[in-house]
């Protein structure tokens, strides 16, 4: 398999690198005074079709140059900012370079401005930063979505999960005629729009939420795409809808449809199948543990960066859920379902979206585990069956008013509903090397939970600009809330088999546990920019919240008559607050492209709180921690000529005790791995320097993407390991400083000819030393990861499209102080994708996906080739119907494989996937249809 790689990879550089009867194209681009036009935007198309060949820009003498095209017709088109677009015949001769001379282009009047519209539909067009392609320039299936659409536009990559980059940058942001299209998830736009309803792609750096609330460039950019619809989409409804029945029993459905005009999107979305396309977000899965955390980017923390108040929740809620396991493992039967509607006027704008999910999943997984100690090693063997149900009811409303031109209000409300039952059975094998003698114990499990949550967010901010330019305020206020409600059991029993005595050999344990939890917050933010002079800027901002947590959890042991008595000593109650307060200050430059930030603030928080037994016990500890800090802030932003950007930033950041890790109560969710609190526990602190370099050449659509960063700890939080002599793992959270990291990446993109082919080359690494605490001892865990990884795009015409892909990564654990053996870990991929045009509106595709999981030091090895097939064909004089067949996984090798290494273990874990199956689906596109929203 590894060889066929490597020879596709030659076949394809040699297609690239063939070059027979070649011509060079040069001229000049001037004004109607022959002063030349530099940077403007240059094209080569073929008459038959306006299709894209070739494309560049003039340089700083308005020249510009094509280099070794096909010797044949070719219609040039010269675009430039305020000009006529220019369009010129050329016909090539027998000489070998092509010299067009100069080539006048004329200013736009009003007379001219017809000609403007009939002549400016390029393939594309380059003003600055911001690129604009021409969506009918670009050949894709009559029934593509965005995503197929994006991965022909040059400088454009999709990644294997969908996520997007252009420029060698991801994508941020995804907005359909300037709105937002199901909240911030750029994929759930390109995967669910029609490639037909496309007019234009624009892709530009947009401002960040800090630069639009105050009017001032603070140099961050974040990579955004706006889809232009056509009119004729404006003014109906298009979408499809998909079904398909397959061997095996499987079978899905899935559909959009989408309504959008001027003012009004409305959208909606919908899909039901037993084929591990679950839908789930990470959200959703948070939510199932028992954990709410707000992650909606409220706007509302004003401030630094990287510092803002997270309204998260953190209990020790682990044993409530299950790991539902990876996207790919198990069995799933999935429904979702949502709308987003959209109303977009100059003064009001209102956004919302409601979205329901549901996932059952069967997973049955065998896992290996070792753990080291200095003279005693902890081996695992695992079979685990698992069945889990989890389910949510997502809303989200935004409404932005602007009261006049001085003042703003936006009101966001976003709530969820969540719930889910898991039941677990497991077999646990253990032995417990010391000295060469081994301690054999044997485990069986029977877990099962059942939780309920709800959580609501609601913020409030205004904004005012003054009458002095530059000058502007903003406040904002939120009311924050979650509770979760749920039970657990727990039934295991531990067979020791080196035991002398019966008493001694068996430990059984069956539980209740009824958990709920309660948490509010109140939280405010102010913030003041004054204009010091054009350049110079002093921002102010205030931030305070308080925090009330309640977590009641009751523990009862029952007895084999079914009697439940409770067992005070893992029962617990805590009632705790949080009171943050954070008053800074900064200074700020912004002209021409430069932006530099210096500035401080000052961190107070105070935790107080008791843990009990129960809520009428005597408290075991009382937690009052009151901590101060300054928190200093440098920024540097530089944007340089001709799309080049460098940045440097140093943060320090400080994060309160969890109360998880305070809480001095034994958890024994896992019989096998206890844990216990800490409450002398100190805060956190993090020190980290950023810098990086980003370039992308329009003329030649070459990217260069670098980042490096180092991050200090103290005060660091690691979690204490100790072994008994039944090989029962107890580990208590401690502070310790020293623990530090170098992360870097680096990002190469070019084209290997413009148009046809594209190479992209990308690295990382991770260095890290963190402290490793295992039996009172003190040591260092050194890790060292990287990865490197190439991508091919390759479209020799219409009816080809080609990529290719590897990545090579390698993990290496070793320690200091210690005889704990190094652990080394690969993890290797390769892939493939084509899809070729028969004619006729038939076309073949293939995806190979083919993984190799390394570990020379514990003997395992396992490759994974996961081919899909399909052959489909569009029906129809207007070919809105697609009939597709498709063979999944033909090899039939589909596994969910997961390795992992990291302190004093190493794991590896299998688990039985939805293999092979023959899917025959039908699928309608519509197009057109009247839509009752009306133009106002």
């Amino acid at each position: 398999m590894f060889k066929s790689f490597i020879l596709s990879i030659i076949l394809l550089s040699s297609f690239v690198s063939i070059g027979q009867n070649r011509i060079q194209v040069h001229g000049k681009l001037v004004d109607t005074s022959g002063h030349p036009l530099s940077q403007a935007t240059v094209m080569l198309l073929l008459p038959k079709d306006s299709s894209l060949v070739n494309f560049g820009r003039a340089n700083d003498q308005g020249i510009f140059e094509f280099k070794s095209v096909k010797r044949q017709p070719y219609i040039l088109k010269a675009s430039y900012v305020s000009y006529v677009p220019l369009q010129v015949d050329v016909k090539p001769d027998q000489e070998a370079i092509l010299d067009l001379g100069a080539l006048m282009m004329k200013p736009i009047s009003k007379e001219l401005f017809e000609v403007v519209v009939r002549t400016a539909k390029a393939p594309l067009s380059i003003r600055g930063d911001t690129i604009e392609y021409n969506a009918a320039s670009f050949k894709v299936p009559p029934g593509a979505t965005v995503e197929d659409l994006l991965r022909k536009l040059p400088g454009m990559e999709i990644e294997a999960d969908g996520s997007i980059r252009a420029q060698g940058q991801s994508v941020k942001k995804v907005t359909v005629d300037g709105r937002s299209f199901f909240g911030s998830d750029p994929k759930l736009a390109t995967k669910n729009i029609s490639a037909d309803a496309i007019q234009k792609v624009q892709v530009f750096n947009g401002k960040t939420e800090a630069a639009k609330v105050t009017g001032i460039d603070d140099g961050k950019k974040e990579k955004t795409i706006n889809l232009e619809l056509k009119e004729s989409h404006k003014k109906g409804g298009f979408g499809k809808i998909t079904g398909g029945i397959a061997t095996e029993g499987r079978k899905e459905i899935k559909g959009n449809y989408n309504k959008f005009d001027a003012k009004n999107q409305l959208s909606l979305i919908g899909l039901g199948n037993n084929t591990n396309q679950t839908g789930m977000s990470f959200d959703d899965y948070q939510d199932f543990r028992g954990s709410q955390a707000f992650s909606w980017g409220n706007e509302a923390d004003f401030g630094f960066s990287g510092n803002g108040r997270y309204f998260t929740f953190d209990d020790g809620d682990d044993q409530m859920g299950i790991p539902i396991g990876g996207r790919r493992d198990g069995f799933s039967k999935n429904y979702s379902g949502g709308a987003n509607y959209n109303y977009d006027t100059k003064k009001t704008k209102f956004s919302s979206n409601y979205y329901f999910n549901q996932s059952e999943r069967f997973i049955d997984k065998i896992s290996s585990t070792q753990r080291f100690f200095q003279e005693k090693t902890q081996n695992s063997a695992d079979t685990t069956s698992q069945i889990t149900f989890s389910g949510n009811h997502r809303m989200s409303m935004r409404y932005e008013k602007s009261i006049d031109t001085l003042n703003t209000l936006i009101l966001i409300s976003n709530g969820k509903i969540s719930y889910g039952n898991a039941d677990q059975n497991s077999r646990i094998f253990q032995q417990l090397l010391v000295q060469n003698n081994l301690y054999p114990r044997q485990t069986k499990l029977a877990n099962g939970s059942e939780q309920q949550s709800f959580s609501l967010q609601n913020t409030a901010i205004f904004r005012h600009k003054f009458a002095k330019n530059g000058r502007s305020f903003s406040a904002s206020a939120g009311y924050n809330y979650a509770n979760s409600d749920g039970t657990s059991t727990q039934k295991s029993l531990s067979q020791f088999l080196h035991a002398t005595t019966l008493r001694d050999s068996i430990q059984a344990i069956d539980q209740l546990t009824n958990n709920f939890s309660n948490k509010t917050q109140i939280k405010s933010s102010l913030f003041f920019v004054e204009p010091l002079s054009k350049a110079f800027f002093w921002e102010s901002f205030f931030n305070t919240s308080f925090q009330s947590n309640r977590l009641n959890r009751d523990l009862s042991d029952r007895s084999t008559s079914g009697a439940e008595i409770r067992n005070d000593s893992l029962s617990r109650y805590y009632d705790n607050n949080l009171t943050y307060n954070r008053l800074g200050s900064s200074l700020r430059y912004s002209k021409d492209g430069v932006n530099v930030t210096v500035g401080l603030a000052a961190q107070q928080f105070n935790l107080t709180g008791d843990f009990r037994n129960s809520a009428t016990a005597p408290n075991l500890a009382a937690i009052d921690l009151n901590y101060f800090a300054w928190i200093p802030k440098v920024g540097v932003d530089l944007e340089l000529k001709n799309n080049r950007y460098l940045f440097f930033s140093y943060d320090k950041s400080v994060q309160e005790p969890s109360i998880r890790d305070l809480q001095p109560i034994v958890d024994n969710s896992n019989p096998l791995f206890l844990r216990v609190g800490n409450p002398n526990l100190l805060p956190s602190l993090n020190h980290s320097l950023s810098s990086g370099f980003n370039l992308f050449d329009a003329a030649n659509f070459l990217n260069l993407y670098t980042n490096l960063s180092y991050n200090y700890n103290v005060n660091q939080v690691i979690y204490s390991q100790s072994i008994n002599s039944n090989g029962v793992v107890l580990t208590k959270p401690f502070n310790i400083s020293g623990g530090e990291s170098y992360v870097g990446y680096f990002g190469f993109g070019f084209p290997l000819k413009k148009t046809v082919s594209t190479m992209n080359i990308n690295a990382d690494f991770n260095l890290a030393k963190n402290p490793l605490f295992l039996n009172d001892v003190l040591s260092n865990t050194n890790t060292n990861a990287g990865s490197f990884g190439a991508r091919i795009s390759f479209t020799p015409s219409d009816r080809i499209t080609f990529y290719m892909n590897a990545r090579f990564g390698l993990n290496n654990t070793s320690y200091d102080k210690s005889a704990l053996p190094e652990q080394t870990i690969r993890n290797n991929q390769f892939g493939s994708e084509l899809t070729v045009n028969f004619g006729k509106n038939t076309f073949l595709s293939y995806n190979l996906d083919y993984k190799v999981y390394e570990n020379k030091t514990r003997g395992l090895y396992q490759e994974m080739p996961i081919l899909n097939v399909s052959v489909f064909k569009y029906l129809g004089k207007t070919q809105k119907s697609e009939i597709r067949l498709t063979v999944y996984d033909v090899f039939k090798k589909n596994l969910g494989v997961n390795q992992f290494a990291f302190q004093n273990f190493v794991s590896f874990e299998k688990t039985q996937t939805l293999s092979q199956y023959v899917m025959l689906s039908y699928t309608y596109n519509m197009r057109g249809l009247n839509s009752p929203i009306r133009k106002r």
